[in-house]
């Protein structure tokens, strides 16, 4: 065992006698060590309730005959942290995570690891780590919060940062906000809608990082407290077998975990966290992949926000191994994983326990919500490089889309401008300087993108940036625009007035300019001033990548 390292042997007397401090007994130095890697903060809804899901977990690695070690990382809430300079911090909190983790499991040299992140950022740090340090491994994601009720309608987070804008606009009254603001958000859990949380969860289980069913049971469920058990016990099980994460997370589990991501209608983000989780694991995602997994995937189920479905549904439907059974055909069924048997095997195995839910809220391959999957991956000459639509949360009439750019070099500079009413239909917000080396972070760019909606203008106003959206933006939004425009990507040339083209089927994003003209204002481009100068983002924003190649450090 690893942890023989620290425990075996006349020289590690001194390591036993601080083993013994903590309260370890002589019998319980023969047994394995499993570190429980718990994200658990008293900020974040949905890591509030993670201490008694480690709690679970220890249990049952001590019912298996092990001996487990609990440590805590860092969380990051999104939306506490959306809309403000905090958001910064968000993305750069993923490397941080990983690198602590590792830090944490080296020094101690545990054999085997049960991971418990819940959130944005903190599920793909989770993961990171797993890919680079390579023992077994179970992640037990925290699961969703469940949907609040007002004026006797399922709400959202979401909800409250579209009632911004519609309560400028004079749409709801101030008792109408503060219903929402004090109900929409009900306890513990990840938000509860298909955003980045619960796509990473649902991600993680096709991985086959989870045990079948975790991904979307949800936080106050006792099923996730059994699930919970069930993974400390198997963790043992994956140590006595040699069975590591790189054994599980392979080429063709990554392909499995993009289709059932483009057949959920995921977050956009899924196209910066898999390169990079990816790159951990010794294999190689490119931004293209999404692209044609997409083409070839039918999305097959409606959750928020571009549909009308919350989590729970997506549950009481059979959660991702009923899409996968739907698409086991377009699957690599004899991928591994931690229940130590096949995917094919585990689809086996698997009760829809509610067969007219699965039906009525899952379609079918012959008759789809829409033909192809969630993202697509635009190019042209405003992003040689590439850029990501949740194509599924766009309307219509707007996956083709020309008009006039609205220029801001700050998420702060737009939101003022729409709270302000000065976006008209048509126009075509171009936000920049908020790339992973422009932020620095590539903040998220939710708030903006609710106001739209809550304003009335999500049908009719496009907004492209350098930065990101939430996993809850609906509309027009493309991101990850790549160069950005900290390192003189065309999207820092823009200039208002200008005119954009955006052929979402056709995959293209184009600035309408001469070459001429182009190359013009590329000879007179200089890079701005660095917007930190101390501290980790100062550090980050030097050693950063690009968007496209999944924003990692370098």
């Amino acid at each position: 065992m690893r942890s023989d390292n620290i425990k075996k042997g006349l020289e590690r007397a001194p390591h036993r006698s601080l083993l013994k401090s903590v309260g370890l007994t002589d019998e319980e130095m023969s047994l394995p060590f499993i570190g429980v890697v718990n994200s658990w903060n008293e900020i974040i809804p949905g890591h509030i309730h993670l201490d008694k899901l480690a709690e679970a977990v220890k249990a049952g690695i001590r019912m298996a005959g092990g001996v487990p070690f609990e440590f805590n990382t860092i969380g990051v809430c999104d939306g506490i942290a959306m809309g403000h300079t905090g958001m910064k911090n968000s993305l750069p909190s993923r490397e941080i995570i990983a690198d602590s983790i590792e830090l944490m499991v080296e020094a101690h040299q545990f054999d085997g690891m049960v991971m418990i992140p819940t959130c944005d950022k903190i599920v793909p740090g989770h993961l990171m780590a797993a890919g680079r340090l390579d023992i077994p491994t179970i992640v037990v994601t925290g699961g969703p919060m469940m949907p609040g009720i007002v004026g006797d309608e399922q709400r959202d987070v979401i909800s409250l940062f579209e009632a911004v804008g519609a309560r400028r606009n004079n749409k709801i009254t101030d008792q109408e906000l503060r219903n929402l603001e004090d109900c929409s958000c009900g306890g513990a859990g990840s938000c509860a809608g298909l955003f980045t949380a619960n796509t990473m969860a649902c991600v993680t289980e096709a991985l086959g990082l989870s045990l079948p069913g975790c991904g979307t049971a949800h936080a106050v469920d006792a099923k996730k407290v059994r699930i919970a058990k069930h993974s400390g016990m198997k963790i043992l099980e994956l140590i006595e077998k040699g069975i590591t994460a790189r054994k599980i997370v392979t080429q063709e589990s990554l392909d499995n975990a993009i289709r059932i991501d483009m057949a959920i209608g995921g977050s956009s983000n899924t196209a910066l966290h898999l390169p990079a989780i990816a790159l951990e694991y010794g294999l190689s995602l490119s931004l293209s992949r999404f692209d044609e997994v997409s083409r070839e995937t039918p999305h097959l189920i409606n959750l928020r926000p571009g549909g009308d479905r919350f989590l729970i549904d997506f549950e009481r439907a059979g959660g991702v191994p009923a899409i996968q059974k739907r698409l086991m055909e377009k699957l690599y069924p004899d991928t591994l994983t931690v229940t130590g048997k096949t995917l094919a095997r585990n689809l086996d195995e698997y009760i829809i326990i509610n067969p007219r839910a699965n039906k009525e809220i899952i379609a079918t391959l012959k008759s789809p919500v829409h033909a192809e999957g969630g993202i697509a991956v635009l190019r042209g000459s405003l992003a040689p490089d590439g850029s990501v639509v949740k194509q599924t949360a766009v309307s219509k009439n707007m996956l083709k889309h020309t008009g006039i750019a609205r220029v801001f070099d700050s998420e702060e500079l737009a939101m003022a401008a729409i709270m302000g009413k000065k976006i008209k239909p048509g126009d075509c917000l171009v936000i920049r300087y908020e790339g992973p080396k422009g932020g620095p972070g590539m903040r998220e760019m939710l708030s903006p993108t609710a106001a739209i909606a809550g304003m009335g203008l999500i049908d009719s106003v496009a907004l492209i940036t350098d930065g990101r959206f939430s996993g809850g933006t609906r509309g027009p939004c493309i991101g990850h625009v790549s160069p950005e425009a900290a390192v003189g990507g065309p999207i820092a040339l823009v200039r208002e007035g200008d005119m954009i083209e955006i052929d979402i089927p056709g995959r293209i994003l184009d600035l309408k300019i001469s070459n001429e003209e182009f190359e013009k204002r590329q000879k007179a481009w200089k890079p701005p001033a660095l917007k930190v100068t101390k501290g980790y983002l100062a550090r980050y924003q030097k050693q950063v990548g690009s968007a496209d190649k999944g924003a990692v450090i370098r």
